[in-house]
């Protein structure tokens, strides 16, 4: 327990091992150190170099190296999901994760914080509460994803493990009735197969590592606003019986020393004003080979120049051999394909990019809606579909490539959108241009981000003090 009198507090950071993940922890403890507070971020120790730039306060946000244990199967040295060739080794990824419990005991002995932020480390509260720390699932998800999925009135099916694609078309019987969120047949069926899939140590699937998270944590914290999910953060409060703590939208801060590659800066430089489109998916999609050269023929078929980070498509080696036959002839001088990371947010804000092509992963999307341009939404996987939904349903900024039933889809879908949402004079460019001005006004609205880290930082003693 926290005394009354002591203002500043300490905090452990382990979140799971991807890029997204570790970025959002990054963010929230900046904002916490802002305030103060002392932070220990666990993280694997030769992923620290790659992230330590977004550290804008090294006086108080330390970083703890853990040494990943190696798993078979995992690919020598791996520490994150952007070192593993596809989706399917994540699971191994996981169960190194759980073997570091030991090591993660030891430290937490050592450093004595107050209170511990996790996510997938289903362990985290029993240990935590074990040493007298407070532990708070950090959700980097949305609060409408969890409550559509892993709401508690879908708990009885989940625990049997008898999801069924029929289950998850529409959402539990009590989620806010405004919501336009429902999901198609493809990614229903997709998302009933994961949940049942043993994911990591101990023979549990993913979803029944977040009920036990869920249940056994002290807090639940979302990275969200009142004003965007409001309903969806009263129904998971109502449906769990447990505090939910809204952090605010935790905007993203440029990096230090962050200035965007020379290349760029040229490249970009040589466009109009917000003519470009520009696609990332981030560093877990890997489309197939067939949606990969879709994709790139409809960025073609726009007319329109385009750059593309894009990993590798499934079974393809690099970047060049996947192209379609003749691409690079077609194209050059206006289009380019890059396999490798690039500086997101940068790119995003520079002022020839019209429109961002993107899988909907919950940091993506937070950057996309601090900057001006036009969204085009294509999920791939997991909570991308419900995020897809918000953002062109609920928020109405955005708008999704059309599908088939069975999830794929054409050159010419993708086409289409890029022209209505680039058009200034089509109807549905007019709107999603409107409301994405709309809300980033209100993201950016004088004294809001303070309001709610404060409310958070209240919340927080609160909590240290019950």
């Amino acid at each position: 327990m926290m005394s009354s009198n002591t203002s500043l507090f300490h905090v452990a950071m382990y979140p799971w091992f991807a890029l997204g993940h570790l970025t959002s922890f990054l963010h929230i403890s900046n904002k916490l150190a802002e305030r103060g507070h002392k932070i220990s971020f666990l993280m694997p120790k030769n992923t620290i170099p790659r992230l330590s730039h977004f550290n804008l306060h090294p006086h108080l946000i330390f970083f703890v190296p853990i040494t990943v244990p190696h798993v078979d199967g995992l690919p020598l040295g791996s520490e994150t999901t952007s070192d593993l060739p596809n989706y399917s080794k994540h699971s191994l990824l996981m169960t190194a994760m759980d073997l570091t419990e030991p090591v993660i005991e030891t430290c937490l002995k050592h450093l004595k914080p107050h209170m511990v932020f996790f996510d997938f480390t289903h362990w985290l509260p029993a240990l935590a509460c074990k040493l007298g720390i407070k532990a708070l699932h950090y959700c980097t998800i949305s609060p409408a994803t969890v409550g559509y999925l892993i709401s508690p009135e879908r708990k009885l099916l989940l625990e049997k493990n008898s999801l069924t694609e029929a289950d998850l078309i529409n959402p539990p019987p009590s989620f806010p009735p405004s919501s336009t969120i429902r999901l198609h047949p493809h990614e229903a069926r997709e998302l009933a197969t994961a949940a049942v899939k043993n994911y990591g140590n101990g023979g549990i699937s993913f979803v029944e590592r977040q009920l036990i998270s869920f249940a056994s944590c002290h807090a639940v914290v979302f990275k969200t606003c009142r004003e965007m999910e409001g309903p969806y953060c009263d129904y998971l409060e109502r449906q769990m019986r447990k505090q939910v703590f809204l952090a605010g939208p935790v905007l993203p801060d440029t990096p230090l020393r962050s200035k965007l590659e020379e290349k760029w800066v040229t490249w970009l430089g040589s466009f109009k004003p917000k003519t470009v489109i520009f696609c990332a998916f981030g560093s877990e999609c890997f489309l197939k080979s067939d949606q990969f050269k879709e994709l790139l023929l409809g960025f073609e078929l726009t007319g329109m120049p385009f750059l593309a980070a894009l990993k590798p498509p499934i079974g393809a080696e690099a970047i060049e051999s996947a192209l379609p036959e003749g691409f690079n002839e077609r194209t050059k001088g206006r289009g380019v394909v890059h396999g490798d990371w690039v500086q997101q947010l940068l790119i995003l804000s520079h002022p020839s990019v019209g429109c961002f092509v993107t899988h909907c992963g919950s940091g993506s999307l937070t950057e996309a809606m601090v900057n001006e341009c036009q969204l085009v939404l294509l999920p791939h996987a997991g909570d991308q579909f419900i995020n897809a939904r918000i953002m062109s349903g609920d928020l109405k900024v955005g708008v999704e490539v059309e599908k088939s039933e069975d999830g794929l889809f054409t050159r010419e879908a993708v086409c289409k959108v890029l022209r209505a949402v680039m058009d200034s004079d089509s109807e549905v460019g007019q709107m999603v241009r409107t409301n994405h001005a709309k809300w980033r006004k209100f993201l950016f609205s004088k004294g809001l981000e303070n309001s709610y880290v404060d409310h958070f930082n209240q919340n927080l003693h609160s909590l240290l003090r019950s």
